[in-house]
């Protein structure tokens, strides 16, 4: 179902290392501030969810198990800061061992590599999530963008199929990077339709941070957002 013109070799650690440490730098704004994409979570919410998620991935590699339930994360905010920046400690410890260490995962591969992207895609979409939140104009590097489009459909998605939280596609959609000119497909057969955008914008609308109706379409338009507007992600 899923495909992509071409494989990319990103620095999973070291894109996750920047954008831990750019989401760290907004714990000292509004922690009060509604995260608008996360039902009723503001900014600390979304500091203690991604940081107990650290710790949880950090065990998965460790302890090769997904069992791991972090203590809650402290409400004070200079101490919730402190705390964050431990948990992503931690978990760079954890995956900075061999990529192909085996690991506890959510789907293939079962190995630390999983973590180091799904990790660092994560903490991607909160990044945004948490500028959002504070009105910061947000960018993405495309590549990482592009890598991330590429995860919701060989990894994301499938899982979802996987769990029943998701109709497998009838039929297939293509999704084009004007940037980076990346082409993926979801669902099979020849394309009903193609969406164009920019890699970061594909990625936000996959991860339902911005409305399909953003992009640019060609073909069978609303054949296509029926199609995409199942939960792709969790």
């Amino acid at each position: 179902m899923p495909g992509r013109s071409k494989v990319r070799d990103v620095d999973h650690l070291g894109q996750l290392r920047r954008e831990l440490d750019l989401f760290a730098g907004y714990l000292d704004g509004d922690l009060s501030a509604p995260v608008e994409h996360c039902g009723d979570w503001d900014l600390r919410d979304l500091a203690g969810h991604l940081g107990r998620e650290n710790l949880w991935a950090a065990a998965a590699v460790t302890e090769g198990h997904g069992d791991y339930e972090a203590p809650p994360a402290p409400t004070d905010p200079a101490e919730l800061a402190a705390w964050f920046r431990g948990t992503s400690e931690d978990l760079l410890a954890a995956l900075g061992t061999d990529p192909d260490r085996p690991a506890w995962t959510l789907w293939p591969p079962r190995t630390t590599r999983f973590w180091r992207r799904r990790r660092c895609m994560e903490t991607l979409v909160h990044r945004w999530d948490a500028e959002y939140a504070l009105g910061i104009r947000s960018e993405i590097d495309p590549a990482l963008a592009a890598d991330g489009v590429a995860e919701v459909l060989d990894t994301m998605a499938p899982r979802q199929v996987a769990l029943a939280r998701l109709a497998a596609p009838a039929y297939g959609v293509r999704l084009a990077a004007d940037d980076t000119a990346d082409r993926w497909q979801w669902g099979p057969g020849d394309p009903v339709a193609t969406a164009h955008a920019p890699s970061a914008d594909l990625l936000l609308m996959l991860w339902q941070r911005i409305p399909p109706s953003d992009l640019r379409w060609s073909g069978d338009h609303e054949a296509a957002l029926a199609l995409l507007s199942g939960p792709l992600v969790p």
